[in-house]
């Protein structure tokens, strides 16, 4: 399934839809969408991720890189992510530097 991930960002949450499946190719689509949000200076970031089917490495160390360009003072949350996206953070644990939530909305609240 081809990746596909899209910004919106209101009231400083910038929230980035992540579908399909994030690997070696589709990492720098990732990671682009984390500089353009960088440059907004949001307070928290939120990774839709219900449509997400699959993470690699190089998913993750986009992941690594986020929470290294944006600081300890930004929140990421990963939202409705599949047990599988769960299961890679909790092996690897970057489950400790991300908020793991059930639902867009527990993120945005």
């Amino acid at each position: 399934m081809t990746f596909t991930a899209t910004t919106q960002i209101d009231d400083a949450i910038a929230t980035i839809t992540l579908a399909g499946e994030l690997d070696a190719s589709s990492a720098p689509i990732f990671r682009d969408q984390i500089d353009a949000v960088a440059k907004a200076s949001p307070s928290r970031i939120v990774l839709e991720a219900s449509g997400l089917d699959f993470m690699s490495s190089a998913g993750l160390r986009v992941l690594v890189f986020a929470k290294q360009k944006l600081g300890t003072e930004v929140d990421i949350y990963l939202a409705a992510a599949q047990e599988l996206i769960i299961e890679t953070l909790e092996k690897t644990g970057f489950d400790q530097s991300v908020i793991i939530v059930d639902s867009y909305d527990a993120a945005i609240s």
